[in-house]
């Protein structure tokens, strides 16, 4: 573990069925139709990237599971990005429950994704992950984490639209893990706004952690509990972007204002204070 990695407290055994599991048959089916999307992908190679054909690749997963996704808006949006705003691209930050999130963001909209380098070890996914166009993080590494903040904006400026999760790691439920900074320091280094998303998984109209992908859980195991899922809805809830230089003059700010956005709660004014720090400063300025 090293000296900015994040630990859960969630385990496996946070991660519960809400209503009875589909029947082992439907299970079976799903797992086949499963693995028939995820080949499909990765028989398109590196054209899986492509806009059109990621979106439709995160959906047909989700489908094929038997994951329903409902988008709530609370602007008038198209998808994630916020284009008007300005020439660069969208910082989006969501809260981090399952790797179901991963599908579940880029079915609305196919933005380039920031994960630890472990997932792109993983098989099957991690070369999923690959050809999607994902960037790693290495965490085992944190002198190199101002590079990694600067790589960061320097895509944010070129118009590039990244979705990270800031928890940097999974829990249970949306009220738990603290937001870590760095990404925001990317973000206002580029004059980028920031999207808060909001990811909760619901079955049959219940809350549900049966999704979480929690602790040392092994990749399969989740997958074999989530197929067996029944009536599981990922909630997507698109928050109205904060923008650059709105108020939020520092990356702590600017955390805690996207941190209340995806909790849906007010944790009182944020604050205006501290000088703008740029990502070639000392590790310790990032966490």
């Amino acid at each position: 573990m090293s000296t900015w990695d994040v630990r859960s407290e969630c385990t496996t055994g946070c991660a519960a069925h809400a209503v009875p599991r589909v029947p082992f048959t439907e299970a079976a089916r799903r797992c086949a139709a499963f693995a028939h999307a995820a080949g499909r992908a990765l028989r398109d190679g590196e054209r899986t990237a492509e806009p059109a054909r990621l979106r439709a690749h995160a959906r047909a997963v989700l489908g094929a599971i038997g994951v329903r996704i409902v988008v709530d808006a609370a602007t008038d949006t198209a998808g994630l990005s916020v284009p008007a705003v300005s020439p660069s691209g969208t910082l989006v930050v969501a809260n981090h429950i399952s790797w179901l999130d991963i599908p579940a963001l880029l079915a609305v909209e196919p933005v380039t994704l920031l994960a630890k380098r472990e997932i792109g070890d993983w098989p099957l996914v991690g070369t999923l992950a690959r050809r999607a166009g994902t960037r790693f993080i290495d965490r085992d590494s944190p002198r190199h984490l101002p590079a990694t903040v600067a790589s960061l904006a320097e895509l944010l400026r070129s118009g590039r639209s990244v979705a990270a999760f800031p928890q940097a790691t999974t829990w249970c439920s949306v009220a738990y893990g603290a937001f870590r900074r760095a990404t925001f320091q990317a973000a206002l280094d580029a004059g980028a706004p920031v999207r808060p998303v909001t990811i909760a998984y619901e079955q049959q109209g219940l809350p549900s952690t049966v999704a979480g992908f929690l602790g040392d859980e092994e990749f399969l195991s989740s997958v074999r509990r989530v197929v067996g899922a029944r009536g599981l809805t990922v909630r997507v809830t698109v928050h109205p972007p904060l923008l650059p230089h709105s108020g939020a003059h520092d990356r702590r700010a600017l955390a805690e204002r996207a941190r209340a956005a995806v909790n849906g709660t007010v944790r009182g004014p944020a604050r205006q204070h501290g000088d703008r720090v740029t990502a070639g400063q000392a590790l310790g300025t990032y966490l």
